[in-house]
Order: C-alpha cells, then structure tokens, then sequence
C-alpha cells in the first residue's frame, strides 16, 4: 500500500473511532448515566474501534487496493506484481490524488448514499417529530454497517450473503433497540420468533424450490385452505382432531405433488401453473366449507387445547413460557441444513439446480426431484396453516396471503440464487430472522401494512443487484 493510501485510511479510522465513541458519549449524557461511566465506555469504545479497524480493515484493503492500482511500488527496488492470468487495471492518471482515486472506485456507493441520504431528509420533512436524537443516531449507525457491508463485500468470497444478511440483522437489532421502546423485551423477542417460525416453515417448501431454479406461488393457498379446512374438520362430531390434522397435511402434499407434476410438463408455464392450481385449492376449499353457511373463507369452531398451545403466544414447552412451535421450527432447520449437505438427496439437489444436464448424466431424475420439492413445499404450506389456526383460535381463508410475498422476500434476502443450485435453507433462515426484526422495528414506529410493503420492496432491489453480480454456479464450473 502506498504511503497516502496508508495515511488515508490510518486517518479515516481516527474519524471513525471520534464519531462512534462520540455517539456513545452523547447518548450517555442525554441518558444521564454518571460522568465516569461515560468518558471510561467513551475512551474503551475509541480504542476499541481504532484497534479494529486498523487490524482488519486495512489489512483487508491491502492487497486489493494494490491490484486494483496496478504495481504500486512497496519500497526501493520492490513492487507488488499482478497475478497471473488477472485483468490489466486502470492505471491512475498522473497527479490524481489517492482520494480522488477512491471517489473514481467508490463512485456507486457514494451515489447510493447521497439517495438515502435525501430520501432520509424527504421522510424527515414529512413526518412529525422525525428528528430526534435517537432516529439520527440509529440512522447513522445503520447507514455506517450498511457501508462497512458493501465495502468489505469484494473481500469475502464464500457466504457472501449470510455475512450481508448477519450485518443487516445486528444493525436492525442495534436500531431497534435505540429507537423503539421495549424492542429487546423478552415479550417482543418471543413475538418476533413466533412469526419467524410461521414464516420459516412457510419458507421451506419455497427454498428447495427456489434450489431447483423454480417458485411456488401456491403456498398462501395452500396456507389459508389448510386453516379453513381443518377448523372445518374439527366441527364433524366423531372424527379424532390428530386424524383430522394428518388428513389436511396429506392433502397439502397432494396438492403439492399435483402443483410439482404439471409445473414439470408445463416447464415454460411453472410459474402460471403454481399460481393456477393455487387459486383452484382456495376456491374449491371456500365452496365446500361454506356449504349451509352463509360465511364463505370464514369457519369458526372450538381448536383444540393442545393445537393452541403449541402456536399461541402464551403456550408453554415443559411448564417454560416458550410456545413449542419456536422450538419445533429450530429442530426442522438444523436437520433440513445439515441433511442437505451431508445427504445424496440434498447433493442431488444441488446438482440439478446448478447444472440440469450435468445432472441428468449422473442419472439424477429431474422430474422425482422437482416432483418432490413441490410436494415438501405443499406439506410445509399445509403444517403452516394449521399452526396459524392454533395460534388465532379461527379460520381464515386469507390469513395466507402475506406469505405470498414474504417467503419470497426472504430466500431473496437470504440469498439464495433465483436460478437455481446456490443457498441453502440456512440462508433462508437469516432472510426470515431480517424480515421479522424490521417488520417488527417498523410496526413500533407505528408503520402501517402498506408501508411495510413498500420498505420490503426497497431493501428487495439492492439485495437481488447485489447477488446478481456473483456469477452463477454453471458458469463457474
């Protein structure tokens, strides 16, 4: 690294360390926190992030910066050779500044900040009150993570998503704790993890699709029919409810295997058909839970004590006050992770999501596989609405609905490849845990549905560009 570079960045650390120990000192004395508490976590936290950023990040920046400027010469009679086989980099033109060579290099994101940067001055100037000091601080700690995110994003090649998405969910938790009161409560927490366990299991299904470079638009269907359904069943005088819940979980993989059978043969019209067949379940499920009734989507009843405890918010898992569907959601992930890298089935996956013809020389058998990924996504839809009937005690042919776009929004947040054959449900998982934490942030500042909508939409965009840029895992074999 050359001497400017290296006084820029040593420079640039100090500025980093004032404003975060800064912050924090400020914040104490707003929060009357006694005097020596304050300059002690003031002077810990300078020294602190001065010795992280000068131990990683310019040992991070080192020797990219020196490739990306071509051979920059390290001492007499030394220089960084390039690597063989790289591409020649622009030299920098004579007399420019090394700063203004990195305004050159860094030019998309100091773009992308001047954006957020007026869209949070637009909100600013809308909203009431909006400036206070705890919203700037957590605006600019997020907006700090974000950055250190993207730059050290060209340094990571492997688990390039989970480290985006473990960034954005820190920074979510810090912003949410700073801004919304009773955001780290054990109640929210638990509330937080209830939802994300509905919206993990709704994801996996839609994950292993995903894998295979397909999507699954039937699952909110399949969710809302799955509710009505067995709230239905529960009303026939005579039928045990465990045979009940069974019947509605092989019909959801029924419908799967029939979503799975014509999405193969229909391949140009996967999509269409998914969402086809979606729509034919929720109809037929409302014509025949509204017989004699004049409620049609609506069915209520009594579900049973023990439904209602595994999803409510007030059950309890060996006398702990800790619904068992947190739990239950916690032991599918880690076998379906682990199962899906140490499994011939989880590896066949990978295979034919990364490489069909590939694949099909290894006699893989494309359609058992895309066959049985839309039948575990029908099954998963289907255990989903039943739990959703334990926890709101009613039927609701629409209480699916969200989870068209959120189990999208969270493979995409988790980074699994939309083509198919990169990610995991261990991604998925992350993209949930994001989806939950900021939706949960966004209704403590009292954000409407809508709103929310918009703000997921906003955080889907530059994810998906972001991944985008990583080449796909066919091209890179």
């Amino acid at each position: 690294m050359s001497r400017a570079a290296h006084r820029f960045y040593k420079w640039l650390g100090f500025a980093v360390a004032v404003l975060v120990s800064g912050t924090g000192g400020i914040l104490g004395l707003v929060e009357d926190v006694p005097l020596q508490h304050v300059i002690f976590y003031t002077a810990a936290t300078f020294a602190l992030v001065l010795w992280g950023w000068h131990h990683f990040s310019v040992r991070w920046i080192y020797e990219p910066d020196a490739i990306a400027l071509g051979n920059i010469r390290e001492g007499p009679g030394q220089e960084t050779e390039r690597p063989a086989g790289a591409p020649a980099a622009e030299e920098p033109e004579a007399g420019t500044s090394y700063v203004r060579r990195l305004l050159v290099r860094y030019r998309r994101i100091l773009v992308g900040s001047v954006i957020l940067l007026l869209a949070y001055l637009g909100v600013g100037a809308t909203v009431d009150g909006f400036f206070t000091v705890a919203n700037v601080v957590a605006s600019l700690i997020l907006a700090a993570l974000l950055a250190l995110a993207v730059t050290f994003n060209r340094h990571i090649a492997e688990n390039k998503s989970a480290f985006i998405g473990m960034t954005a969910l820190i920074g979510l938790f810090i912003v949410g704790s700073i801004v919304v009161d009773g955001f780290f409560s054990a109640i929210n927490m638990k509330s937080m993890l209830v939802f994300a366990a509905f919206l993990g299991l709704a994801c996996l299904g839609q994950t292993l699709v995903v894998l295979l470079g397909g999507l699954d638009l039937s699952i909110p269907f399949i969710i809302g029919s799955a509710n009505i359904g067995l709230m239905y069943l529960f009303g026939f005088e005579g039928l045990p409810n465990w045979i009940a819940v069974i019947f509605i979980l092989i019909l959801g993989t029924l419908i799967g295997l029939v979503t799975g059978f014509l999405s193969f043969r229909l391949q140009g019209q996967a999509l269409i058909v998914s969402l086809g067949v979606g729509f034919a379940v929720a109809g037929g499920t409302q014509i025949v839970t509204s017989i004699g009734t004049r409620y049609a989507g609506n069915v209520h009843g009594a579900v049973p004590g023990w439904l209602t405890n595994i999803a409510a918010m007030n059950g309890t898992t060996f006398g702990l006050s800790f619904p068992p569907i947190i739990l239950i959601w916690v032991a599918i992930a880690v076998l379906l992770v682990v199962a899906m890298r140490n499994t011939v089935y989880g590896r066949a996956l990978y295979a034919l999501g990364g490489s069909r013809t590939a694949a099909r020389r290894l006699r893989i058998s494309e359609r058992r596989y895309w066959i049985g990924v839309y039948a575990i996504s029908g099954f998963f839809a289907a255990l989903t609405g039943e739990m959703l009937l334990g926890w709101s005690g009613s039927g609701f042919i629409g209480v699916g609905d969200p989870y068209l776009f959120t189990t999208l929004a969270a493979v995409v947040i988790g980074g699994t490849s939309l083509l198919g054959g990169w990610g995991g449900y261990g991604y998925t998982v992350i993209g949930v845990l994001v989806l939950q934490v900021l939706t949960s942030f966004l209704v403590g500042l009292g954000l409407d549905y809508e709103g929310q909508q918009f703000i997921f939409g906003l955080l889907i965009i530059p994810l998906v560009a972001l991944y985008a840029r990583s080449p796909h895992i066919r091209s890179q074999i």
